[in-house]
């Protein structure tokens, strides 16, 4: 099961090599948001491809993706140009017409309830499950209005389809962690330092003005303290309302867990990349194989404990 989290979603790809590479045959397969993505190349047969593809993405490729709608008073892209961008590495197709089962989710903003594709077309259905709210603008489907599944299922282990025998292995990007703030104590500021220079030239600095910085290094100190302590400080107002999503994303994410446990689950901490850390694509594929190895190492030796 493949999560949504942006840029993260690379890391499916590193994980899906590696069980593949240590004999796992995978037979079906489910995604939503930047999972879904994953989760379709790889049921068409075109991982290694679309690997290829996001290997060579940088941020002037992101920003070429990028069809401002400009008319909209609801998202900020239309989402077209990656859609469009996409279709060069696979062309669509019905999702039924795919060599393995393949289920992608999508939300109804207006029934609030998910949606799950497992026929039509592929990149409706990646479209619909990319489209996160405010960003991307949403998909009407009938009288529905889809959007983003990770608001409602960022997991997806309830979609799959599963035979006797198979086992569930989920690649979960939405791992829980702590936000980044300033430490309590931060590193002293010492306005001094450019004094020590000058005086190394032979010039003489008047005791006056090294009692005036020491005094004011001081007050700077005491300031920056009071704001580390202060953690209303340090968030801002989309800071909060971006934190409040994650936050939605994790429980959610733990909710799916909980009902549908996995025989196999490799964690990425949620803040370990942003969004749109798309150029950083090969460090996180290779962060996506070391998490799904270190996971398969303890399902196996659990196995072998219970052998």
């Amino acid at each position: 099961m493949l999560g949504s989290g942006g840029a993260r979603g690379l890391a499916h790809i590193g994980a899906i090599e590696e069980l593949e590479q240590r004999g796992y045959q995978i037979t079906s397969i489910a995604g939503c948001s930047m999972g879904s993505i994953i989760a379709g190349m790889y049921a068409a047969g075109r991982l290694k491809e679309a690997k290829e593809w996001f290997l060579q993405v940088d941020k002037q490729l992101i920003l070429k993706m990028m069809d401002i709608n400009l008319l909209s008073t609801n998202s900020i892209v239309k989402g077209s140009r990656i859609i469009e961008e996409l279709q060069t590495i696979v062309p669509d197709q019905p999702l039924e017409s795919l060599r393995i089962p393949c289920s992608l989710v999508a939300a109804d903003m207006i029934a609030t309830d998910q949606v799950v594709f497992t026929k039509g077309s592929l990149f409706e259905a990646v479209r619909a499950s990319i489209s996160i709210p405010l960003f991307f603008e949403p998909i009407q489907r009938g009288r529905r209005l889809l959007v983003d599944g990770g608001i409602l299922n960022p997991l997806p282990l309830d979609v799959v389809k599963r035979q006797k025998g198979d086992i569930l292995v989920a690649m979960d990007i939405s791992g829980k962690d702590k936000m980044a703030v300033p430490q309590e104590n931060p590193e002293m500021v010492n306005l001094r330092k450019p004094l020590d220079f000058i005086e190394s030239k032979g010039i003489g600095v008047p005791e006056s003005v090294e009692d005036k910085l020491r005094e004011l290094s001081t007050r700077v100190n005491v300031i920056r303290r009071k704001r580390a302590r202060d953690l209303r400080r340090n968030v801002s107002f989309f800071g909060l309302l971006d934190r409040m999503n994650d936050m939605q994303i994790q429980q959610n994410t733990l909710l799916s867990l909980r009902l549908t446990p996995p025989d196999v689950h490799a964690v990425m901490p949620q803040y370990a990349y942003n969004t749109f850390d798309f150029d950083k694509a090969e460090e996180i594929i290779e962060q996506g194989r070391l998490l799904m190895r270190g996971a398969l190492n303890d399902y196996e030796k659990k196995l072998a404990a219970q052998a």
